[in-house]
């Protein structure tokens, strides 16, 4: 209970008490002057610390056994995430037949008025459901996502009620949506679990589209969009899904990767930069693989020197042609490699890749070392061999890189060496060579 003083007699102000001094204007002056700077500053403080807010999860998609975590409950903004919900509604009409691939969805003037990024459709338009779908795996296009919302929703509001009523449905206790494309929104929050949740669901519940996500390019009427989930490329057995940003979220990643029939699932959420965000992913990816033991059904290819055949890491290998590169400058493209030349038997064992076959050893080691500067993390756990074999009409050798799990991996490192216009065929290797 406040207590109250004895009144202070006061006297009626005159007109001269509201005309201040000129040291009292200018006091009030670098008063207000502070007042208003801190105020335009609280914005760019909030901003820069919810950026810094750094969450992240990595399990095992097949038994949910959580591999890594951190603050994986504390609630984030989704960002374009926000698009991953979007098409598991789309991919949920397709499925249920209310739409076809081939189904037009009409373009709305506030559809065309949504911020960058977007596709750039015009309203009285249709784009088709394919398309539309396209262009949120890559281009993240946020116009297109409210077209989906409309379409399937009536409006973008009542379209995030029913994603919000979705994921409570699938198990996303924390999330809650405001808009159908993850732009800023104080009410649409997410957190890491949750998002490693619907990524999975999504796998499970409609996997005939989850094929989708690894869309490297799309092309929409006189433009080519590239995905913006570089670890398609850049990192081995990613086949998804998604990123986002926005200035209060930092970037964020949901990729999911499958190696030696193993997949993992993870999220990132406030990297400072893409490739901060991406690299944290890698890391964290490559830990939680390399940690998982015999009994997971899982060990990498561990690089090693092989004494009996000769053949060193890729990576080493890589070092070793810069230092021989730095000491003989003088000689352009010399390369001492003839370590790795390896006499193998051709029988059969497991899987690698053919990048060439050469008749002159050295062009062979070449591409080798080639290949593996092209997709240095794809390729970053497997050997590196040349295979000197006879044949009829002399002396053969074969460019490779062993060390694949299954033929799904060697497939998949051939498509991302195909897609920087390299040559390559999967092949079976021999059995004492792993």
């Amino acid at each position: 209970m406040f207590r109250v003083g004895p009144a202070v007699p006061t006297r009626q102000p005159d007109s001269a008490d509201f005309l201040p001094s000129r040291v009292t204007a200018r006091r009030l002056f670098c008063v207000l002057s502070v007042i208003l700077l801190s105020l335009l500053a609280l914005p760019a403080i909030s901003t820069n610390a919810l950026a810094r807010t750094y969450t992240a999860l990595i399990v095992d998609a097949d038994s949910g056994e959580v591999l890594h975590e951190y603050r994986a409950d504390q609630k984030v903004y989704p960002a374009s995430l926000t698009k991953i919900m979007t098409l598991y509604m789309l991919f949920d009409a397709l499925d249920s037949g209310k739409v076809s691939l081939a189904t037009r969805m009409p373009v709305s003037k506030r559809a065309w008025g949504q911020a960058p990024s977007k596709l750039g459709v015009q309203p009285g338009e249709t784009i088709a459901v394919k398309d539309a779908i396209l262009a949120l795996v890559t281009k993240s296009a946020n116009d297109v996502a409210v077209v989906i919302g409309e379409y399937l929703g009536g409006s973008e509001t009542k379209f995030a009620q029913m994603m919000t009523a979705t994921a409570r449905k699938i198990g996303m206790k924390s999330t809650t949506f405001r808009n159908a494309s993850g732009l800023p929104n104080r009410g649409q929050m997410t957190t890491a679990r949750d998002m490693v949740r619907l990524a999975m669901r999504l796998r499970h519940d409609f996997g005939d589209y989850y094929h989708f996500f690894s869309t490297q390019k799309f092309t929409y009427g006189n433009r080519t969009y590239g995905n913006h989930n570089n670890l398609l490329a850049s990192y081995y057995g990613t086949d998804g899904i998604k990123t986002g940003f926005i200035n209060a979220s930092g970037f964020n990643l949901v990729a999911s990767v499958k190696r030696d029939g193993k997949r993992l699932i993870g999220a990132v959420f406030g990297g400072r930069t893409a490739r901060s965000r991406d690299d944290q992913m890698k890391k964290l990816l490559d830990k939680a693989y390399v940690e998982l033991k015999k009994d997971g059904e899982i060990i990498p290819p561990r690089p090693r020197i092989s004494p009996e055949e000769k053949i060193l890491p890729a990576d080493t290998q890589l070092l070793m042609a810069k230092a021989n590169s730095a000491s003989e400058g003088q000689i352009p493209g010399h390369i001492d490699t003839d370590t790795i030349v390896a006499r193998i038997k051709p029988t059969g064992g497991g899987w690698g890749i053919q990048v060439g076959a050469f008749s002159d050893q050295r062009r062979a080691q070449e591409a080798v070392l080639t290949a593996a500067r092209t997709a240095p993390e794809i390729l970053r756990l497997t050997r590196a061999a040349v295979e000197q074999q006879e044949s009829d009409s002399g002396v053969v050798y074969r460019a490779r890189l062993i060390g694949f799990g299954a033929e799904e991996d060697a497939r998949s490192a051939c498509a991302a060496l195909q897609r920087q216009n390299m040559a390559c065929i999967p092949v079976v290797t021999p059995g004492d060579a792993g």
